[in-house]
């Protein structure tokens, strides 16, 4: 499979980057404050900001570790700082100035000479020429005090095992006690004509830009809000992702507040991280779909948009803290994001993009148990849904009335919403395992409604638990069903692949993306991308192992030789003791399949399938005369979660991977029971319909053939050889497929 995920580089192209570049700065902030930096020049940034209480603090990170970028394009890490000079302009307006108390400090955060955690606070305005909102910093690193007024109160700096340095910024209202602001505060600041000299003022880079690949990747501003869109932008580009970007708004960090709750509009800091990202990919040749669901972060979302279960109890997701789920029946809060939706394509609009909107993962709620969330107040008034305790199982024709009422509801909500957006394309992303849950077959009604039909120029899909999960078979089932419910070819559907929580998934959901057959497939998402290291990039075709899926044509007898081997390194003492190393967990098996050469036709047919073969260029199946049948094999113990069990042979305490079973010739048993609710996939892997329970025995019996090729680029074959009894010898190999 054509990825890997790098820990590290070693022999990668490499580059370097002044110390202190503006594009590799963060921010962060307690919340529910809002910060952003962009970079606005190559040698100068920008932090804006919005605070809500008089303890918001927002800090200017320099990290002097790179834990962030992709493993192979990530800053070299440099903790000494004694032999920097860095200097720039600051300018500011509507946060705490240069000259007063809780005015913009350097914290410098790492240990002393004797290796013990130390802390520094160091005062901007002790090394600044000018007025206390533009002036000229200049910093020395091996000879700087922390302190606030200087030399009375020096604390000499020791910069040579820094781990973070940042800048504080606070509003004018700042007290450091816990309360709100009179009023929200909105406030900038900017660090031009960034300078940094010394020795130690040049970095290494990781510069690894791999070949452009058919995947694009999507994105989410929950998850790099702290992050210059051009660092961002940078990872994305230099991974070969190309096309679209997929980005969700998300839910919890581009809202104005009021009162504590999600106002109308974007806030200032979001608004400007949009605005720098919009022009940034429209300059590197990316069209963006902006996503927007309707979930909000519970915390600031008002009582009554919420979706409620008949109890009463409101939808929220498992996160922490939870979002909450906006009722598609409220008024209000699909005024709401009917106003963000516009407000972003502007955005999209001011920087000459195509105005591409999604409405992301729009649902009715449906708790672990079943129980649908479709009885808030304003569900209630408009459609009266009768008692429904679970979509699950069998429902009667009033339940399902009221959930296809409840889809009318969704359907009615998603055209007011694209119409309001202003959007030039509309997208739609459904989440299947919500929408085409096996357990509850109605609950498409509500949650896949008949009024999406025609109703987007693209549908999207996704359904990461049960790529993850290991259901592979259910995943295209549902695609396809999704797609033929609503009307859309593929041509007209886009899919997404992911979500991984562990490295251990990359390699389903890899796979799964190069399954897809939509026209477009986005990688789910860019910040795991960087956080486990993923290199994707397309095989060419000459890369791939050729296989011929055909049967060897003549039929073996006993008088073929298989040979089955290993490679063993042994290393014998002088005294004669031996050390042995397996190199190879599983035999690789040679077979002479001469003495099945029985007559002038079969030559003639021996000859023919070598020449279409290629030699040993193309592989195919062979039927182990003495091997080729498994009875009750173990394939795995089932967990509840997982469908996708790998075909294997015990031999003892040694498994082979079987890759190619003899097609109808599988049976399956789980916990004993035999079942039929299972499909083949390629590569010998049983895909079953559901998930079997925790500790239920999974075994399959099946007759296979193992993947062989030529071993040699001649074949000799002597007519008159044969007819004096002689068989000739036809050698072949095992090819390794798992």
């Amino acid at each position: 499979m054509p990825y890997w995920l790098a820990t590290e580089r070693t022999v990668q192209t490499g580059g370097v980057v002044t110390r202190f570049d503006p594009v590799y700065w963060t921010v962060d902030f307690p919340r529910p404050m809002m910060a952003a930096v962009t970079a606005t020049a190559p040698d100068a940034l920008r932090v804006d900001a919005v605070f809500y209480r008089s303890d918001d603090l927002a800090g200017l990170i320099w990290h002097a570790e790179d834990a962030i970028d992709h493993s192979l394009l990530r800053y070299a890490t440099a903790r000494d700082f004694r032999a920097c000079r860095l200097r720039f302009r600051w300018r500011s307006s509507g946060v705490t100035p240069l000259d007063v108390v809780n005015g913009p400090t350097l914290t410098i955060e790492g240990r002393d000479a004797a290796g013990d955690p130390r802390t520094w606070y160091v005062r901007l305005w002790n090394y600044a020429s000018g007025g206390p909102e533009d002036a000229a910093i200049a910093i020395d690193f091996a000879a700087l005090d922390g302190g606030f007024l200087l030399p009375g109160e020096a604390d000499p700096v020791w910069a040579g095992d820094v781990d973070r340095m940042f800048i504080s910024l606070t509003a004018p209202g700042y007290t450091g006690a816990s309360g709100d602001l009179s009023a929200p505060a909105e406030g900038w600041a900017e660090m031009s004509g960034i300078a940094c000299e010394g020795s130690g003022s040049v970095l290494a880079i990781g510069d690894v830009v791999v070949p452009e690949h058919g995947l694009s990747i999507a994105t989410g501003y929950d998850d790099c809000y702290n992050l210059t869109p051009a660092r961002v932008l940078r990872n994305a580009l230099q991974l070969g992702y190309r096309g679209a970007i997929n980005h969700y708004v998300g839910m919890s960090h581009y809202f104005r507040l009021d009162g504590g709750l999600a106002s109308g509009g974007i806030n200032v800091a979001a608004a400007a991280w949009h605005r720098d990202f919009a022009l940034r990919a429209k300059a590197l040749g990316y069209d963006l779909i902006w996503s927007l669901s309707y979930e909000l972060l519970d915390q600031h979302c008002p009582s009554a948009w919420k979706q409620r279960a008949a109890d009463g109890s409101p939808a929220q997701t498992s996160y922490t803290p939870p979002s909450a789920l906006l009722s598609p029946a409220h008024g209000g809060a699909m005024a709401y994001l009917q106003g963000i939706a516009a407000a972003f394509m502007g955005v999209a609009e001011e920087a000459g993009l195509v105005k591409r909107f999604q409405v992301g993962e729009p649902w009715w709620w449906v708790d672990g148990g079943g129980r649908p969330y479709i009885y808030d107040d304003a569900a209630v008034a408009a459609f009266a849904p009768v008692a429904v305790p679970s979509v699950r199982g069998s429902l009667s024709a009033g339940q399902k009335a009221t959930l296809d009422a409840a889809g009318a509801s969704l359907a009615a909500s998603t055209a007011a919403l694209v119409a309001a957006s202003g959007c030039d394309v509309s997208h739609v992303l459904a989440y299947l395992p919500g929408a085409l849950d096996p357990r509850a077959p109605d609950v498409r009604r509500m949650n896949l409604p008949l009024g999406w039909a025609g109703a987007f120029d693209v549908l999207q899909l996704e359904d990461y638990e049960w790529v993850t999960g290991g259901a592979t078979r259910l995943s295209a089932e549902a695609r396809a069903a999704a797609g033929a419910r609503l009307g859309y070819a593929l041509t007209d559907q886009h899919y997404l692949s992911g979500f991984a929580t562990a490295p251990g998934d990359w390699v389903r959901i890899v796979t799964a993306a190069e399954a897809s057959a939509a026209a477009r497939t986005f990688v789910w998402a860019l910040p795991q991308v960087m956080r486990d290291g993923l290199v994707y990039f397309e095989q060419q075709e000459n890369d791939v192992q050729a296989f011929d899926d055909v049967l060897f044509p003549l039929a073996l007898g006993r008088e073929a030789e298989v040979s089955p081997g290993f490679s063993t390194a042994i290393a014998t003492s002088a005294g004669g003791h031996e050390a042995r190393t397996a190199s190879w967990a599983e035999a690789r098996t040679s077979y002479d399949v001469g003495p099945g050469v029985r007559s002038a036709a079969d030559i003639a047919t021996l000859l023919a399938f070598f020449r279409a073969r290629l030699g040993p260029a193309r592989g195919f199946r062979l039927r182990d005369p003495f091997d080729s049948a498994g009875i009750d094999e173990a394939l795995g113990i089932g967990d509840g979660v997982v469908t996708r069990f790998a075909l294997v042979r015990h031999y003892g305490g040694s498994t082979r991977r079987i890759t190619r079973p003899v097609a109808g010739s599988v049976s399956v048993k789980v916990a004993g029971v035999a079942t039929a609710a299972f499909g083949i996939a390629d590569g010998g892997w049983v895909e079953l319909d559901t998930a079997p329970a925790a500790g239920a025995a999974v075994t399959a019996s099946f007759t296979y053939d193992v993947p062989v090729r030529f071993a040699e680029d001649r074949l000799t074959v002597s007519l008159s050889t044969f007819l004096a009894g002689a068989a000739p010898s036809v050698p072949l190999v095992e090819v390794r497929e798992a």
